[in-house]
């Protein structure tokens, strides 16, 4: 770059800085003025508003007093809210306020635009000229998608056409330029180059300034209904998708807020990961959850849901244990499109027949029973669908505990419970039942007659008993709340045994054909249908019947929708089940959905092939409105530890390494294990010494990890963190985690704690091996005791190196 050139640029900068610190310094004042303006409004709320609801026009006048008092309030808190924005975001830009520039000669103008582009706009003091172009402007997405030459862009009126004159990257450190690139593709590799050679964070950063024109495809994609990415380790999935969270909230800034998307994560620790993304672009965070905390919300107390890392645990440490094959062949099963048709097909048997009930019981008695409920369901037209009879059920169990109800209040235990009231409990039901609406009217016409008779009684008024009066009434309020947690009951379908119903469907195999039409049945069915039983009579679920069972249970009561929600995130989208895909269409029915994965990375044996030609995510919203886009270079790591990750994967060969250089993956054997636990802490401590601060040991399972945890500390390990489902912060240092835990993050050094056969051996875990590694970005080190894992062995020996230390003679 020229000098010229470079002198010309620090001095803009220095402009457009003096600029946006003159603007803070204006704004400073003025938003510290809207904020105590709205506090004092809400301070002095109600000394503005006369409360008065004598007579109509008073009630109507105090009403309107009130709004106009919100809206005042409301408006002063938007001006703030706004004002505040635009104040952090000129905060945000002053250190470094701008990554790129492009020079645009749009077609029949005379003078190129230069074009300089930002996390966010910022106009000059004219208002109308753009000193900083926000990135998810129409005009900023040449700089991540065109080349110098023709180029074009797409506004809400049209293409606009015209030639890039120039393209030049910027990295800009406290108001200084430290380089600047001319480059001729979308983001030159040194501008990469640069940011990918940092240390790992504690959480994840923005990717604004190095966008790839295939990220930009899919950040910026706003028609399709479902968009599936399949992207390899460390392709910047994820990364992608929060960006693309910022521009829809940027592009609908009038019809989207942040509340109406919801991302599912991976683990509870990822949220904490992401967390910053977002603020960091101006933007507030949208929802986060995990599919296992959606499961336990919905399941409720009923039932106890196993979560999917026990899940794991068990697949990956009960090998030869009783019923393991039959469990395995369960967890299959039950995540295929097969399992889903037979539980259509069975709702429309229940239809026929096979619903079970729960009697209505009190007092230890039926009051309505489990064989009325049948009779009067199954009395019902059934050609209407199932879930319109179960309402129809539900509403006549009303009426007829409304009428059970009244029966009651004659029964001797009423007045027993009258007899044992004191005079506190007598004032209490009185100072309750005046609040209740269906007897207030009857109390009233009592109050009156007291009124009427007063004093005196005369003969010909009869004899009018008012304590017995008083006591039909305490006497109906104390049947009622009795018979309150009934009503609750029958309104939350408690009368249907989803349990039983969904029980019945594990009986043996000829009944299963029977219900389902079922044409594929897992080999080991019976024992499959044991362990499931065995599984609901202890009130408790696998992990892979708790999705189906809520797919029953709403098939027979009805889904729960969401319809304010409109996007849906899904991150290690691999890891879901056809059921778990079905199950968010249903809940989220107006929501466009995102889906992010590696079929590299499926871990879980509910796997789903996100990129396969029949792939249930196509099929879900259909052809024409999804969208597959598919990320095969590889940023995270250095090229010779995405050399050394993807040769293990039979397909790694489509995975490019972007041309960082590093040191190749290191491998330690020992016959010894004390002794590699403290080559692995002199590792560590090497590691630190060399400035890295974000070093993962990464353990096949929960149980490895304690017991790796206990053993490096025996040997010295300094300040290590261990990592379990439990962990919601992610935190720099050292930390030992299992595997499953650590998808999705990333970490300068990884060292894993047994690359050995008999940890990584059977082909199930091939994946497991590679998702462990591919979380390293600048040093990967490998340790066994034995022999390497199958998949290591086949490689080329020119992919790694071996250490000398403790090495078997």
């Amino acid at each position: 770059m020229q000098t010229q050139d470079w002198q010309l640029e620090q001095e803009r900068l220095e402009s457009v800085r003096s600029k946006l610190q003159a603007r803070i310094t204006e704004l400073e004042p003025e938003v510290a003025g809207m904020r105590d303006q709205a506090s004092e409004i809400r301070k002095r709320f109600w000394e503005e508003v006369t409360i008065n609801t004598s007579t109509h026009e008073d009630f109507e006048e105090t009403f309107y007093t009130i709004n106009q008092q919100s809206a005042v309030l409301a408006e002063r808190e938007r001006g703030h809210m706004r004002l505040a924005q635009q104040w952090n975001n000129m905060k945000r830009l002053l250190p470094s306020p701008y990554f790129g520039r492009i020079d645009f000669q749009e077609k029949g103008l005379a003078l190129p635009d230069q074009i300089y582009i930002g996390v966010s706009s910022f106009v000059d003091e004219d208002g109308l000229s753009f000193l900083i172009y926000d990135w998810r402007t129409p005009i900023a997405s040449m700089y991540y998608d065109s080349s110098p030459g023709v180029a074009s862009y797409v506004t809400p009126i049209g293409r606009i056409d015209g030639t890039m004159e120039l393209k030049r990257q910027f990295q800009i450190h406290n108001g200084e330029i430290r380089n600047m690139f001319d480059a001729n593709e979308t983001i030159g590799d040194q501008l990469l180059q640069q940011v990918l050679g940092k240390g790992a964070d504690s959480q994840m950063k923005s990717i604004v300034a190095t966008i790839q024109k295939e990220q930009n495809a899919i950040i910026r994609n706003d028609t399709s209904r479902m968009l599936i990415v399949q992207g390899a380790a460390g392709s910047g999935k994820t990364s992608a998708a929060l960006q693309r969270v910022a521009y829809l909230l940027y592009k609908h800034r009038q019809t989207i807020s942040a509340d109406q998307i919801v991302l599912f994560s991976p683990n509870p620790m990822f949220g904490s990961y992401i967390s910053t993304v977002l603020p960091e672009l101006g933007e507030d965070n949208m929802q986060q959850t995990t599919f296992q905390q959606f499961l336990d919300y919905w399941l409720g107390s009923s039932l106890r849901p196993e979560d999917v890392f026990d899940q794991i645990e068990y697949v990956l440490t009960s090998h030869g244990a009783p019923g393991y094959e039959a469990r395995l062949q369960g967890i299959e099963y039950k995540a295929s499109d097969a399992f889903l048709q037979a539980l259509q097909n069975y709702g429309n048997w229940l239809g026929q027949e096979g619903m079970r009930f729960n009697s209505i019981r009190f007092r230890n008695r039926d009051l309505i029973t489990a064989e009325q409920m049948r009779a009067k369901f199954y009395g019902y037209d059934r050609s209407l669908p199932l879930l319109n009879r179960v309402v129809l059920l539900q509403e006549w169990l009303l009426k007829e505990l409304a009428s059970l109800e009244r029966k009651e209040r004659e029964e001797s235990w009423v007045q027993e419970e009258l007899n044992y009231l004191d005079n506190d409990q007598y004032a209490d039901i009185f100072e309750v039942l005046h609040k209740d609406k269906e007897v207030f009217d009857i109390a009233e016409q009592y109050a009156k007659v007291r009124e009427k008779i007063g004093n005196k009684r005369r003969e010909d008024e009869g004899d009018f008993d008012f304590a017995q009066k008083e006591e039909e009434l305490l006497g109906r309020k104390i049947v009622k709340e009795r018979f309150n947690p009934l009503r609750k009951g029958i309104k939350k379908f408690s009368f249907v045994d989803i349990k039983g119903i969904y029980g019945d469907l594990f009986v043996d195999e000829a009944a299963y054909r029977e219900k389902t039409n079922a044409t594929f049945i897992p080999t080991l069915w019976p024992e499959i249908c044991s362990q499931t039983k065995e599984s609901l009579l202890q009130n408790a679920l696998f992990h892979e019947d708790a999705t189906p069972y809520l797919y029953v249970k709403e098939m027979i009561e009805g889904v729960r929708t969401n319809t304010e929600i409109k996007y849906v995130f899904v991150d290690e989208g691999q890891d879901y089940s056809t059921f778990q895909y079905e199950y968010l269409k249903k809940l989220f029915p107006r929501a466009r959905m995102t889906v992010l994965g590696d079929f590299g990375q499926a871990i879980f044996t509910q796997a789903t092939n996100l990129a396969a030609a029949d792939s249930p995510l196509v099929r879900l919203y259909g052809e024409a409105e999804t969208s597959l886009f598919s990320l095969v270079r590889s940023y995270r790591s250095t090229k010779e530890i995405v050399e050394f990750t993807r040769a293990m994967l039979l397909d790694g060969d489509e995975i490019v390494a972007f041309e960082r250089k590093g040191l190749k993956p290191l491998l330690t054997r020992s016959n010894d294990r004390e002794k590699l636990d403290a080559q692995m802490v002199a590792d560590i401590a090497s590691l630190r010494a060399e400035g890295f601060d974000s070093i993962a040991i990464i353990t096949k399972t929960a149980a490895e990890s304690h017991k790796a945890y206990e053993s490096l500390q025996i040997q010295g390990g300094e300040a290590l963190q261990l990592v379990t489902k439990e962990t919601f912060n992610f935190e720099k240092g050292i930390m030992v985690i299992p595997v499953y835990l650590a998808k999705g993050v990333e970490f300068d050094a990884v060292l894993v704690y047994d690359a050995s056969s008999g940890a990584y051996g059977r082909d199930n875990e091939r994946k497991l091996l590679y998702t462990a590694c591919t979380r390293a970005m600048h040093r990967l080190h490998l340790y066994m005791t034995g022999d390497w894992s199958p998949f290591i062995q086949a490689f080329p020996v020119d992919l790694y190196e071996e250490s000398e230390a403790y090495t078997t003679e």
